[in-house]
């Protein structure tokens, strides 16, 4: 596949995306769309059982939409279809059915927090500032912001983000869970391939209907929750990965799971 600002790598059963639009990879419509083919071709590929996105250089992971591209809103009677066709990349991404780790390496800002939103788990380098300063501009976060921030810290906290406009530096970020580890500059691939590493060991059989449980859990009423949850426990008992898995358990050997 053909990628003007998306690069892809493999390696360890990990796929690794970058974003590289020089200098702060800000996500127009062409880095929207080829973020969509990407995770599209990984969702099927059998190599990959996580996912880590992250930004070139060291100045951004993504320092926001491509605001040259707002003036063709204004007045555009389809304005709704292109909103929404950045909302269904960043959906597929939320649901997407493997771990995701965001690595956040500089500004994430705008658009580029709502993507660090929509993965499962982000990593901060200490020299970050994230946030959603959309009201500066006499607007608002129009890519799951106001939604998906509001979810992970709660409705208070996310509204002081949004209204103020203010990014957060990597302390206050992790202190409210928005970022699950903060570590020094130049640091956060190493450290999100490591914690990468104690997850894909495991079977995306059982990871997949864990993340789907939570994500669909979390938005259900409990009773709900538990039902689903039922559900995927019986169909995680019809895999071949089970039967590994207990199997190297009572054999006292390390599981060797085929995804199946």
């Amino acid at each position: 596949m053909m990628t003007r600002f998306i690069k892809v790598k493999k390696e360890n059963k990990v796929a690794i995306i970058t974003i590289d639009n020089p200098p702060l990879n800000v996500i127009s419509k062409q880095v929207f769309k080829e973020l969509g083919d990407t995770f599209t071709e990984l969702s099927n590929d059998n190599e990959a059982v996580a996912v880590l996105i992250t930004g070139a250089g060291d100045m951004a992971f993504a320092a926001g939409a491509d605001i040259k591209e707002f003036p063709n809103l204004m007045g555009n009677p389809n304005m709704k279809e292109t909103v929404k066709e950045g909302h269904a990349v960043l959906t597929m991404i939320d649901q997407f059915p493997k771990p995701t780790i965001a690595v956040l390496n500089g500004l994430t800002l705008g658009g580029g927090c709502e993507l660090a939103l929509a993965c499962d788990l982000r990593v901060a380098e200490a020299q970050i500032q994230i946030g959603l300063p959309e009201v500066k501009l006499g607007l608002f976060p129009g890519g799951g912001g106001t939604q998906r921030l509001s979810r992970l810290v709660g409705n208070a906290k996310a509204k002081e983000i949004i209204f103020t406009g203010d990014p957060l530096d990597a302390k206050e970020a992790e202190k409210i869970g928005l970022v699950n580890k903060v570590v020094e500059q130049g640091r956060g691939l190493a450290e999100a391939k490591l914690l990468a590493s104690r997850i894909t060991r495991h079977s995306l059989q059982a990871l997949s209907r864990i993340k789907k449980a939570i994500n669909d859990g979390s938005e259900a009423k409990l009773e709900e929750g538990l039902e689903l949850e039922t559900n995927l426990f019986e169909e995680i008992f019809q895999t071949e990965d089970v039967k590994e898995g207990v199997s190297a358990f009572l054999n006292k050997r390390k599981p060797s799971f085929v995804h199946r």
